[in-house]
């Protein structure tokens, strides 16, 4: 069993549902120590961060990931216990495998390994790592990038451990992400019985047409690296739950995912306009969590690239696809960030596994990414 493996079979082992590390950092921590890393606690509210920081010199390349990991739900329907790893036709079952324990395993022994080989290299290597990151995400990595801007300490190139990978590892590679906006729409109408409705306003009527037109609105073309702006409705309710009472609101929450074609600002006011145009009476809650970032090209792509391609031998795919990451608060500081990890199919699910194989050849091509970009002149 390879280093890689057992590291990660530790981390998998502690509890560290989000906000929680259950030590998973103080493991990374002491094994950072060994090698001449400073460390930093940073510890907000009731989240665990570090920052660590071998030379200071620049550039700086820095690995990020989270230590927290979603529920597992009822223990009862995994084929083993969540949180006693198992190795099963090649392949490790835990909850937190994919997402992202084994990522954080393999960013440790690919810096023990490349130190070893390398024990001068160019500019800096750092880790920032978060308990914060399946949850709220506001005590965790965007505190500890404040911190850093506060003292101006910069990061020139940040490589995150988020499972990015398809069907291969290392297949894809997120290059940027599309931003997120909620919105909570509160619709006020008129309670009042169906048997009179002049002596009421039904909301639930009132809303549909505005509605209909917010889901058929095309918000731009996306371009070549983003997908065009979706708009999705994840919750609707109304009503009392009696079939004869016309309900007094109703209230909507939706989400956009969007593109660089656009922004929030502009989204809320064509939103606002939609609405005003049907004669809503209205409230909405708007919350955005993360603008699009996008690291289009430049030394970081293309070491990430070479080091899949030297590594696999096979060419990566760059994307934009998915959720949010805690990229969105390491990019707007001008970082050169990209996301690597293992296979994504079974993230959050119950039986989430990685592949033993795929999560050494990740830590292979994290050593040689630090390899291209650490240990000869970058251009």
């Amino acid at each position: 069993m390879s280093d890689t493996i057992e590291l990660a079979i530790d981390l998998i082992s502690r509890i560290s549902v989000t906000p929680e590390d259950a030590g998973c950092q103080e493991l990374m921590i002491q094994r950072l120590r060994a090698l001449g890393f400073q460390i930093e606690r940073l510890r907000f509210g009731q989240v665990d961060n570090f920052w660590a920081r071998l030379g200071d010199a620049a550039p700086l390349f820095c690995f990020a990931g989270h230590t927290d990991v979603v529920p597992a739900g009822n223990p009862e329907d995994w084929q083993s216990e969540p949180f006693q790893p198992e190795i099963r036709d090649g392949m490790l079952y835990g909850r937190g495998a994919a997402d992202m324990k084994g990522s954080l395993a393999a960013m440790i022994t690919a810096t023990e390994h490349f130190l070893a080989r390398h024990p001068q290299p160019r500019g800096s290597i750092a880790f920032l790592i978060t308990s914060d990151e399946e949850g709220p995400a506001t005590d965790g990595t965007i505190r500890v990038i404040e911190t850093l801007q506060a003292r101006n300490e910069s990061i020139d190139w940040c490589l995150v451990g988020e499972p990015s990978s398809t069907n291969n590892i290392g297949d894809v590679v997120k290059n940027g992400r599309r931003g997120s906006l909620g919105c909570r729409l509160l619709i006020k109408g008129v309670q009042g019985h169906v048997a009179y409705p002049h002596l009421a306003r039904n909301p639930v009527h009132e809303a549909m047409p505005a509605l209909a037109e917010l889901a058929s609105t095309e918000w731009d073309q996306g371009n070549e690296f983003f997908p065009p702006t979706s708009f999705q409705i994840s919750n609707i309710q109304a009503g009392t739950g009696a079939t004869n009472v016309i309900p007094g609101s109703l209230e909507v929450i939706f989400n956009f995912r969007f593109s660089t074609e656009t922004n929030h600002q502009d989204l809320e006011q064509r939103v606002q306009t939609v609405l005003d145009s049907h004669r809503l009476d209205y409230e909405t809650e708007w919350t955005l969590s993360g603008n699009p970032f996008l690291t289009a090209g430049g030394q970081l792509v293309k070491a990430a690239q070479a080091a899949i391609q030297d590594v696999t031998g096979y060419a990566t795919e760059l994307s934009t696809s998915g959720g949010t990451s805690d990229g969105r608060f390491i990019a707007p500081t001008g970082a050169q960030v990209l996301e690597l990890g293992p296979l994504n199919n079974t993230i959050h699910k119950v039986n989430e596994c990685v592949s033993i194989a795929d999560l050494d050849k990740l830590a292979q091509i994290y050593q040689r990414l630090l390899e291209l970009l650490l240990t000869a002149k970058t251009t």
